[in-house]
């Protein structure tokens, strides 16, 4: 909505010589709501009748229109449809997610500062010290990640799925600061040091962890954060109690993805350009074991680069099914079908709310034609 308020005008009256300018105050409550839109100026002559004779006034408009937002660009707001990202072909190497000319240019910037004999500064958790406000959330994460695996163990005897996979999620929660017996990690004291990419000082550690041994290692809590076999460690649950198990999967599954997203943001994860490999740490490790696309080239070496969240916490994305009971899907109308994540889905079929962000890619708002109606679609 455009929105005009006069600021000033130059009035001119042909009896007399000269002009003269009028300037009009308003209160800065007037312009407080439009602070935020971008602001235009506009000129208009205009002939006014004033007593007797006729006076020439020009007028000078602030012009001010709402700041208008791309489609799905809103903060809150989502596309009506969108398109899942593409499959990336398996014979060529993953894009970096970082442009390539930035990670140059950190290189560039870290060299000048060895060759002056400058040490590189480095904060945590870079230098090896833990980040404080980051332990509380790797604890959630790891919460949450227990209450995902049982409620979708419970769910799968509901729920036919045909199959299921475990990401680094646990040894990213260890490395921001979780404490779990069975797997004792040294912690630094002291920061690490370096300069240009030479390490000049690893810092110091604490006492060696020692080994942990259980007597029972079936009632360890470390089976609860394992996924194989998890479907045989929870037994099904009564039908009056699956739309509820459902949604605290549901919100697990989302607490669990933001709680990646915010570790990430500090703790290093590097992914394989080439493979499936991911490894939670600042380097990647040397072992051969990379056979994808021209590994013979690379000696069997893995192409490090860092990681997304979608390599960490792989959404695994399966077709929208509306209705289980329903006739099975063809192919020929798959451009009309949705995809969400495979825990969604799961969730959904049991009777958990779809978060809003993954409405669009499920199209729940297109009607499936029929197949011979499919031809006469644009």
């Amino acid at each position: 909505m455009l929105q005009t308020l006069p600021i000033a005008s130059s009035i001119w009256n042909p009896s007399q010589r000269g002009a003269c300018l009028e300037v009009m105050e308003f209160k800065r409550s007037q312009l407080s709501s439009l602070s935020q839109c971008p602001l235009y100026f506009k000129f208009q002559n205009k002939w006014v009748q004033n007593g007797k004779a006729p006076v020439s006034e020009t007028f000078i408009y602030a012009c001010q229109r709402p700041r208008q937002y791309p489609a799905g660009k809103k903060q809150g707001v989502y596309s009506q449809n969108v398109d899942l990202p593409p499959v990336l072909p398996k014979k060529k190497k993953k894009p970096y997610p970082i442009p390539f000319k930035k990670i140059q240019r950190a290189a560039r910037k870290d060299k000048k500062l060895a060759e002056r004999g400058l040490e590189k500064p480095l904060q945590p958790p870079k230098n090896g010290i833990l980040v404080p406000d980051l332990i509380p959330v790797a604890y959630d994460v790891l919460d949450a990640w227990k209450v995902l695996i049982k409620g979708l163990a419970q769910l799968l005897h509901v729920i036919p799925v045909y199959g299921c996979r475990i990401p680094a999620v646990v040894e990213l929660c260890i490395q921001a600061g979780v404490d779990i017996p069975e797997y004792p990690s040294r912690r630094r004291t002291k920061p690490i040091r370096m300069m240009g990419k030479k390490v000049i000082d690893r810092g110091g550690y604490v006492d060696e962890p020692k080994p942990w041994r259980s007597v029972d290692p079936s009632s360890s809590s470390i089976v609860d954060l394992d996924t194989c076999g998890a479907c045989g460690r929870f037994p099904a649950p009564p039908l009056e109690d699956v739309p509820s198990i459902a949604q605290e999967t549901m919100n697990a599954h989302e607490i669990v993805r933001s709680g990646v997203m915010t570790l990430m943001r500090k703790y290093t994860v590097k992914a394989c350009g080439y493979c499936s490999e991911v490894h939670v740490g600042p380097w990647g490790h040397n072992a051969k074991l990379c056979g994808e696309f021209k590994h013979q080239w690379r000696d069997g070496k893995h192409g490090w680069q860092d990681a997304t969240v979608a390599e960490v916490f792989p959404p695994n994305y399966v077709w929208h099914v509306r209705d289980p009971k329903g006739p099975p899907l063809r192919g020929a109308l798959k451009r009309f079908y949705g995809k969400a994540p495979a825990v969604v889905e799961v969730c959904m079929q049991a009777g958990a709310q779809v978060p809003s962000r993954y409405k669009p890619m499920m199209r729940l708002d297109i009607i499936v034609p029929e197949s011979d109606e499919a031809s006469l679609v644009a």
